[in-house]
């Protein structure tokens, strides 16, 4: 009896303390509901909220007329909820086959049957959210929505959309090194894309959104939503056809070549907008060329004969140079200590002047002028091509310039004695394309270097936010008497020397220069079997408009000389651009008032009437000179056209008046032909004047 008591009492103080127990649940329950309650469920509701980023648009890239070079376009990934309560086993067996056709014949990338496969097996397997296209066009979006089971919408039919951009070049190809692109995680940038990602890259917008009952995500209605800020537009300089031209030309002599890589480049004298940059390079794994690496910015090589330009410029400069000095250029060989130099070509003619050496590009007569007056103070050689800025970058815009080098005499472990007339030829020294094209459009501009640039305005839909204005680097990189002299040394390659037989054309004037080097091989030195040949310059001469390089890398189809390899891509470049623009066809002084013609010489007196007549300003600062010629700034700008006793003028663009009273009173017998403004004389400017001396001047109409 005494042990049926003892179990009682313990079944007893068990049931007490789960009775006790049961009431401090109940407790602790009522007492969170009252005391926590509303703190909790604020809890609650936070833990199904969620910040969502709303993405900006990435501005466009277009080109100097507005059209679209790179634009950001929507594309759309399509999910399909298998598992939406809508979709029965009912809905699904009866349209599962009408959905894999439309698929089929949307897509044609796999067959009725296999798209039956996929959704049946993903059915099946209880998968939600099944990826069905990746990166659709918005009018395909608008197809599939009619399609079986998708066009029950997002909660009936399981219709999942998700939206983002996709970069895209509407001429896929065209200048596409030079537009680029940026990673997404900003690791890489090339080109514009990377340039001006700043620009571009808008301001992503933010916004609440809460977590429904069925999985989708809906923005609260009383949440502060931040609006995404679209990125800018940004107008580039590069003209399409241009470009285009540019692309084709130089591509289709890199494979008649059977070059490695080339690039070619167009710039506007005036302003150093650049108008096409083409860039290629063959791919050995693809067996095609591919813009794979913008040769134009990034590579610096040694030059080679291009280089002449800024020997002779030096040269004249410092009044050591006369363009009929003669040279003895001992049977096209001489020898510098133990290294013998040649010319390429040798006509039988020992003693030539300087002007001939340039333009049968004759490295021998081109060394030797050199070397007779700076090899005891090489210093002041190297120092006046630092005068040109040949040992600075260019500052592009686009990243990845290659670096300048100049050979430094100060340096004895670099500088040899054979330095100096290696250099005067374009070897020892390395440039990139940009950088020799800038010295070559210098000397078209009148002297005036101004940077390279690829963008003109920054653009908010049609509002200019900021406009880009040509930057000169330096005034003036010498005397416009060098200027006159050099420019008729280029001019007369192409009349007389390597450039006469693949440049020269009865339509308007070429000026520039031939190059061919040899490709060192670091340690190795130079070999006889790799080569860049180049071609540098501008037209048409006798009013620049255009500058223009075009380097081609270790051709290997038999041609190796700048004249036969990349004169011929310049030449075609050069002819398709005056066919295209029409601004060749007119008269270069016509519509004076309204455009004011730069390098229009006349008698100053002259002109200050036409422009006080015409209510026009300008601007002659301290010049006090005879004759002037204009420059275009914001309003017209005189600068002093020098006339030399003893030495023939630069005549261009005078009137037949003025070029007469001047060559009269210099004591010249003048033949006329013609009349207008002077477009051609038989005397070069800085030609040395001999008594009752002939020149003949040819008048524009």
């Amino acid at each position: 009896m005494e042990k049926k008591n003892d179990i009682l009492k313990r079944v007893f103080l068990v049931y007490v303390g789960v009775l006790v127990f049961s009431f401090a649940v109940v407790f602790k329950i009522i007492s969170i509901q009252v005391n926590e309650g509303d703190e909790l469920k604020k809890k609650a509701q936070k833990m199904q909220v969620k910040l969502f980023s709303i993405k900006a648009i990435r501005g466009n890239i277009l080109s100097d007329d507005g059209t679209l070079m790179a634009v950001s376009v929507p594309k759309f990934d399509v999910y399909l909820d298998l598992l939406a309560p809508g979709i029965t086993d009912k809905v699904f067996n009866k349209n599962v086959d009408g959905l894999a056709k439309s698929l089929s014949n949307l897509f044609k990338d796999r067959s009725i049957g296999e798209y039956k496969r996929i959704l049946v097996k993903k059915r099946n397997s209880k998968s939600r959210y099944s990826l069905l296209k990746r990166g659709i066009s918005y009018v395909e979006l608008q197809e599939m929505k009619t399609f079986p089971i998708l066009n029950r919408g997002r909660f009936r039919g399981g219709l999942i959309i998700k939206e983002h951009y996709k970069r895209i070049r509407p001429f896929r190809s065209l200048a596409m090194r030079t537009i680029g692109y940026e990673s997404r995680n900003d690791s890489v940038s090339v080109g514009l894309e990377g340039a001006f990602s700043k620009y571009l890259t808008g301001k992503d917008g933010r916004v609440l959104k809460r977590k429904l009952n069925h999985g989708a995500w809906k923005p609260l209605p009383d949440a502060k939503k931040i609006e995404a800020k679209d990125g800018l537009d940004i107008q580039t300089t590069l003209d399409v056809n241009l470009q285009d031209v540019a692309q084709h030309a130089l591509l289709n002599h890199l494979k008649s070549q059977k070059a490695f890589e080339g690039c070619a480049i167009v710039m506007e004298v005036e302003t150093g907008f650049v108008k096409a940059i083409a860039n290629y390079r063959f791919n050995e794994d693809t067996q095609k060329y591919e813009e794979s690496y913008n040769m134009a910015i990034g590579k610096a090589v040694e030059p080679g004969s291009t280089f002449k330009l800024a020997s002779m410029i030096v040269g004249i400069e410092d009044g050591l140079f006369k363009l009929d000095d003669k040279v003895d250029i001992s049977g096209g060989r001489t020898r510098y200590y133990d290294r013998i130099m040649r010319d390429v070509h040798f006509d039988g003619e020992d003693k030539i002047s300087l002007r001939k050496a340039f333009e049968k590009s004759s490295n021998v007569g081109i060394s030797k002028i050199v070397w007779d007056h700076y090899k005891d103070n090489p210093k002041k050689f190297v120092a006046g091509l630092k005068r040109l800025g040949l040992d600075d970058k260019l500052n592009l815009d686009i990243a990845g310039e290659g670096k300048p080098v100049l050979p430094d005499p100060n340096n004895s472990k670099k500088w040899y004695g054979t330095s100096l007339p290696w250099l005067s030829i374009g070897y020892g020294v390395t440039l990139t394309p940009f950088q020799i094209l800038s010295l070559y459009n210098s000397v078209a501009n009148n002297g005036t270097m101004v940077k390279p640039q690829f963008v003109k305005r920054i653009l908010q839909r049609d509002n200019v936010i900021k406009e880009f204005e040509p930057v000169v680097l330096k005034d003036e990189i010498c005397s416009e008497r060098t200027i006159d002299s050099v420019k008729s040394l280029l001019e007369g390659v192409v009349i007389n020397g390597t450039g006469r037989n693949v440049i020269k054309n009865p339509f308007y004037l070429v000026a520039g220069k031939t190059g061919t080097a040899q490709i060192a091989k670091g340690a190795a030195g130079y070999n006889k079997s790799d080569y860049n040949a180049s071609f540098c310059g501008y037209f048409p001469a006798d009013n620049p408009r255009y500058s223009c390089i075009v380097v081609v890398n270790n051709p290997k189809a038999g041609k190796i000389y700048g004249s036969s390899v990349a004169g011929p891509v310049f030449k075609e470049i050069a002819d398709k651009i005056y066919a295209l623009d029409t601004g060749f066809n007119e008269n270069p002084h016509h519509g004076m008032l309204k455009d004011y013609p730069i390098k229009l010489g006349a008698y100053a007196k002259d002109l200050e009437n036409i422009f006080a007549l015409s209510g026009i300003q300008i601007d002659n600062g301290s010049v006090d000179s005879e004759f002037v010629y204009l420059t275009k700034k914001n309003k017209p700008l005189f600068k002093t056209r020098q006339i030399r006793e003893k030495q023939v003028p630069n005549l261009k663009g005078m009137s037949s008046k003025d070029a007469l009273f001047i060559l009269e009173r210099l004591g010249l017998d003048i033949n006329i032909s013609g009349r207008g403004n002077v477009v051609e004389q038989s005397l070069s400017p800085g030609t040395r004047i001999n008594k009752g001396q002939k020149i003949t001047i040819k008048l524009s109409i």
